[in-house]
């Protein structure tokens, strides 16, 4: 039978074993405020990779970076209605600018230092940026405006979980002006397509992307599309969102400009944003009774070299041994860039430190004893595949120097292999329904992981919408979003008995 690493498994309760990950792979911890973490060097350095090969992406589409302040003007949400009303709830605001002792040992807010106006504590940038817009854009010359930000935003969220839904998350958000509706739908769906292939490319994460219906989108937005991910106990994770906001938010904040014929129009503007909870993603997509395992393309680290030192006249050898070893990697390249190699000497035991890089799912962890050096060879533990069939650790002897020439070539394996086992997963796990009944009792209560249903969906509003979210809450359901992929309509609305106009996705989600 095989010990695993971790104390709780994925099957005796996943919600446990998700925190247990996070710990044990020294990836956050609490900070003492409800809702906020501290993220640690390692889940940071899988954010710092995020963030560089997903800024990559961004700017060749043709955008820029820039920053825009954290605290915003109560009365820049107060002039869209539609959003200020969708988070109202999660703001943090600010009314004063110093505190005053109370006499009893305390501090509270000075009245004498209340703010003219309250700022809201940025839980997204429309507003701001929007005035930006109207200030920028005069004239038809001047468009399209591409912009984005990578930023901290805060939203006061009653449940969280660490990753998945905290008070204060880092994130990019893009934004955009255009000249026309057109122009303004197609970089959205570009940046969708960025998104999707970003996910799959470069974390490992089969997507669906796809249209969010109308309760789903995003406050203000006229069309909202997202990135489905399926985690491994079948719930969504919504991991990307893009939204068409039309000319909402520029009538809102008046970014009008003259056009070629000299007359004033309203600008069409976007919004897209992926933040630090794709690395809840990557946990619970990718991760094992062992900890975690991180695509080679965002692991802070590719190949963690941990020397077997015994305290022993051979330790300094075995230590230039792996060096050279170490050196040779970094003069390779994986997936166009130079290799990621790690040698660890933390004077801490040998088999301690390769547990601990197998919790935290360094892709390839090398250990290298004396018997090895002697033998010019290095024992390759590969994360994705830990276990051999006799349940015993599959460390694999090599000799060294065709291990630096094969690891490039080891690491695009791991990667692929890691997409394709979530991908089977993925398919495996959306099956078609047929109508409400069927949906109630794929639902059931007893069903331990149901994955998602794909739907007959009529698109229904008003009224007839509310009463479908409302079926659906009583299961614990929502609606994730139509696939942009999907095969034409052919029956009737399993809500609502309307023909349908699309097939949409319905499944639990956190």
């Amino acid at each position: 039978m095989i010990k695993h690493a971790l104390s709780v498994t994925r099957e005796a309760d996943f919600a446990a074993w998700y925190q247990s990950v996070i710990a044990e792979a020294d990836m956050a911890e609490e900070s003492g405020v409800r809702g906020c973490m501290v993220i640690r060097p390692w889940g940071y350095g899988i954010w710092e990779r995020i963030q560089r090969l997903l800024d990559d992406r961004i700017k060749a589409t043709g955008h820029e970076n820039c920053y825009f302040p954290v605290f915003i003007p109560l009365s820049y949400f107060e002039q869209e209605a539609a959003h200020v009303e969708g988070f109202a709830k999660e703001m943090a605001v600010v009314t004063h600018h110093r505190l005053i002792a109370d006499g009893k040992g305390g501090l509270v807010p000075d009245p004498e230092a209340k703010l003219e106006e309250p700022l809201v504590v940025r839980p997204t940038s429309e507003t701001v940026i929007g005035h930006a817009f109207a200030r920028w854009v005069q004239s038809w010359r001047d468009l399209p405006v591409l912009i984005n930000q990578w930023a901290n935003v805060v939203r006061w969220e009653m449940r969280t979980r660490m990753f998945l839904r905290t008070a204060e998350f880092l994130w990019q958000e893009g934004h955009t002006a255009h000249a026309s509706a057109a122009e303004a739908r197609e970089e959205t769906l570009r940046m969708l397509e960025v998104y999707r292939d970003f996910a799959e490319s470069d974390l490992a994460l089969p997507v669906v992307a796809g249209e969010k219906p109308e309760n789903e989108r995003f406050p203000g937005a006229v069309a909202t599309y997202s990135i489905e991910a399926m985690m491994q106990d079948g719930k969504a994770l919504q991991a990307g969102t893009s939204h068409f906001l039309g000319t909402n938010f520029a009538s809102a904040q008046n970014i009008r400009f003259q056009n070629n014929a000299g007359e004033l129009e309203l600008a069409n503007t976007t919004s897209w944003g992926v933040s630090t909870r794709t690395i809840g993603a990557l946990i619970m997509v990718h991760g094992d009774d062992d900890g975690m395992r991180v695509p080679p393309r965002v692991a802070p680290w590719q190949v963690v070299i941990v020397p077997m030192l015994r305290d022993s006249p051979e330790d300094e050898a075995l230590v230039a041994y792996c060096r050279e070893l170490q050196q040779a990697l970094a003069r390779r390249s994986a997936f166009g860039e130079p290799l990621r190699a790690l040698l660890d000497l933390k004077p801490v035991k040998s088999t301690t430190k390769r547990w601990g890089w197998v919790k935290k799912g360094a892709p390839l962890v090398i250990e290298v004893g004396g018997r090895d050096m002697a033998a010019g060879a290095v024992s390759v533990i590969r994360r994705d595949r830990l276990y051999r069939a006799d349940g015993k650790l599959d460390s694999v002897g090599t000799a060294r120097d065709a291990f630096a020439a094969e690891a490039p070539a080891l690491l695009e394996t791991i990667q692929r292999a890691l997409y394709d086992e979530a991908a089977a997963r993925l398919r495996a796990g959306i099956t078609p329904a047929a109508d409400w009944a069927a949906v109630e009792a794929h639902f059931s209560a007893d069903a331990r992981n149901p994955g998602w249903l794909e739907v007959q969906w009529a698109r229904p509003t008003g009224a007839a919408l509310e009463a479908v979210v409302e079926k659906l809450k009583a299961l614990k359901l929502t609606l994730r979003n139509a696939p942009s992929d999907q095969a034409p309509a052919d029956g009737i609305c399993v809500f609502t008995g309307a023909a349908a106009a699309e097939r949409v996705l319905v499944g639990r989600a956190y």
